[in-house]
């Protein structure tokens, strides 16, 4: 990373902010100077005094050359699908863009160091719902997924295809997850309260949102029932949920279940699945939805489906440390982070301290 002219201080100030979630009076607070003052350096009216840029960066985490360092990439709301857009505070949305750009530029690390999966997602102007349809059909026949069998771990499908998943916790229960389709899309969930068949739902919506809306804005109502419908026909794929879905007019919920943990989805999903492909009438879909509440299973489901863990970064960072002699403190210091904002952002502890490595080698890690 290299260092850039005081010019790059504010967004960088506002940018570490924003990512610890504090507001400018509370980081005043902390420092010992007023809102007005932390606005002014985030306005760039004010140069900091060196005193005052240690401070902040101890405060917030970070070296004092990271402030001093061009943003390489900034996540825009406007760029980025979220879900439950519209009920989330905007303080929240910039507090996990803020971590988005932060995990950006790890990637950004990443990608200087070692070749990742091609990106490979295809793009479709897709409105109808039968658009859609063939769409997820497309898109699982482009990335070598069976046509009518479950998809045995949803994270790996995008990160073969050259997606970096992450994980994010302790922000806020109200965002579930949010995808930006950079140059190398991510897909950024939370795990805070959520339940495997539903992170798997979540990461579908996403991959939706970047295979149908490249380059559009999904604040609307519209896109997202897109992205779910999108989910819900690349999880649960037509041809294979019509030979296995049960069917009698009373519902078997043993057999729904079985279904379920097969595929890997919520009931309620596997439920709305059924009634979309026909396979339930609106009688027996409002029936369902009465039982499903009653038992309490809108937040407590039976049925095991296994967590899906993102796997590229750990490929990745094992990769460079054992081939390269690149440590993932190497990758904190380069991006001026301590060790505790590395852990935050990547979600992985550092262990040991730097290699020395000057200059580093690009290799191959993450392929199929």
């Amino acid at each position: 990373m290299r260092e850039g002219a005081e010019a790059d201080y504010p967004p960088r100030l506002r940018l570490a902010r924003q990512f610890r979630g504090i507001t400018q009076a509370e980081l005043g607070e902390s420092i010992g100077v007023t809102r007005q003052f932390i606005h002014q350096l985030e306005s760039g009216l004010k140069p900091p005094p060196e005193a005052i840029r240690e401070n902040l960066a101890e405060v917030l985490g970070f070296e004092s050359r990271f402030f001093l360092c061009p943003i390489a990439v900034e996540l825009r709301d406007d760029e980025c699908h979220f879900r439950k857009r519209k009920t989330t505070p905007l303080h929240v949305r910039s507090r996990v863009l803020a971590h988005g750009s932060l995990f950006s530029e790890f990637v950004g690390w990443l990608e200087r160091n070692l070749r990742l999966p091609e990106v490979q997602i295809p793009n479709f102007d897709a409105n109808s719902v039968e658009e859609i349809e063939r769409a997820a059909e497309a898109c699982r026949n482009a990335w070598g997924l069976s046509a009518d069998a479950p998809i045995d771990n949803v994270s790996r499908a995008l990160e073969h295809a050259g997606v970096v998943v992450t994980t994010f916790s302790g922000v806020s229960e109200k965002v579930d997850a949010f995808s930006w389709h950079g140059p190398r899309p991510l897909v950024i969930r939370s795990t805070d309260k959520q339940s495997p068949d539903r992170s798997r739902f979540d990461l579908a919506h996403e991959c939706g949102h970047l295979v149908l809306h490249a380059g559009v804005l999904t604040d609307d109502n519209q896109r997202e029932s897109e992205a779910d419908r999108f989910a819900s026909a690349f999880l649960l794929p037509r041809r294979g949920v019509v030979k296995e879905f049960p069917r009698s007019k009373r519902l078997n919920w043993n057999a729904l279940i079985r279904l379920k943990e097969r595929w890997g989805v919520s009931l309620q999903a596997l439920v709305r699945r059924g009634h979309d492909l026909g396979l339930l009438d609106s009688d027996q879909y409002r029936r369902a939805h009465i039982h499903i509440s009653k038992r309490g299973w809108r937040t407590d489901e039976p049925g095991k489906v296994e967590e899906e863990p993102p796997e590229l970064v750990d490929t990745a960072l094992s990769f460079a440390e054992s081939k390269l002699g690149i440590s993932a403190a190497d990758a904190a210091h380069e991006l001026g982070w301590t060790p505790s904002t590395f852990e935050a952002v990547v979600g992985k502890r550092i262990v040991g301290g730097r290699s020395n490595v000057r200059t580093l080698r690009r290799g191959t890690s993450g392929g199929r």
